[in-house]
């Protein structure tokens, strides 16, 4: 059997500590490594010279497309221009997964899209339903709503202990972004 016979489940990183769009980007790593095609679209996320988007012009097989404007999303106070954002990542995110040319496709920060109402979860599912057999899914994000969890193959929750926010140090370049 080869390795892209073997594929088409879907993970759901979820939880309110660190790490979940960097786990994914380590199992693109992994991915990359065996041969694998990735793609990742980040709802929420602008092109603001990530580490990640930087790195993804320079790795063959990597497609990243951020999906978000300069601001950070008030979840309280959403904007028509932020949901038009996300309606717009949600559009790109099926044209690039339905097009069958990825192997591992990561929807970078789904979860919190879903969770504050920018995206649907019934339309998140229709569309994780009708992707190609052979495609891995990874779905990024806090708050990761219950039919996802359903859903999901893998389910890991990062948990809060602690953060250096806790002292005053900011997001830094390499590490937060």
């Amino acid at each position: 059997m080869s390795v892209k016979e073997g594929l088409g489940l879907i993970h759901v990183y979820t939880g309110n500590g660190k790490g979940k769009t960097t786990a994914s980007l380590g199992l693109t790593m992994r991915a990359l490594g065996n041969g694998l095609t990735v793609a990742m679209v980040q709802f929420m996320k602008p092109d603001q010279g990530s580490g990640e988007y930087v790195m993804s012009k320079k790795l063959e097989n990597f497609t990243l497309i951020p999906g978000g404007l300069p601001e950070l999303v008030d979840p309280k106070n959403i904007s028509d221009a932020e949901r038009a954002a996300a309606k717009e990542a949600l559009v790109k995110v099926r044209e690039l997964l339905y097009s069958g040319d990825y192997d591992l496709f990561i929807i970078d920060e789904a979860n919190g899209a879903m969770s504050w109402g920018l995206i649907s979860v019934k339309d998140m599912i229709d569309l994780l339903n009708g992707r190609p057999k052979n495609t891995e899914v990874v779905l990024t994000g806090r708050n990761a709503p219950a039919e996802i969890v359903e859903l999901a193959d893998y389910v890991t929750e990062m948990r809060f202990i602690k953060h250096p926010f806790d002292k005053g140090i900011g997001s830094r370049k390499g590490i937060e972004s």
